[in-house]
Order: structure tokens, then sequence, then C-alpha cells
């Protein structure tokens, strides 16, 4: 599947269905980011049941700490 993530097209294995699966896949803490699908904010207890399709657009918002 190809998503544009944060405007980069990216090729993603199939194993990559949902957002839960997306983060994942790039080791992110799912409790510190915020995701956006196609301009909807999805809520975190959403992650793991919203599908993504091939071309849609996906904005990862993930916050790092430091000092």
């Amino acid at each position: 599947m190809e998503l544009i993530i944060n405007g980069e097209s990216i090729q993603l294995p199939d194993s990559v269905k949902t957002v839960s699966d997306l983060l994942s896949h790039f080791r992110l803490n799912h409790k510190i980011a915020i995701v956006e699908v196609n301009l909807n904010i999805i809520q975190k207890q959403e992650y793991e049941t919203t599908t993504l399709c091939n071309g849609d657009k996906v904005e990862i918002v993930h916050f790092v700490g430091g000092g």
C-alpha cells in the first residue's frame, strides 16, 4: 500500500492495515502521537479500528521530550 505520510509518498508492507499498525511500523508511541487521516483527526481509542487505504493522506505528529 502507498500512503502520503507528512507530505511524502511511502510504500508500506501489506501488514499495515490500521493507524495502530502504521504507528507500530514506525515504532512510534501510540500514547504521544496524533494522527490525521484525510483531514480527519483520529481519536486514540480508534487507532486499532481505523483502516487505511491506498492513497490516503496521513499526517503524524509525535511528541519528543527533552530538556
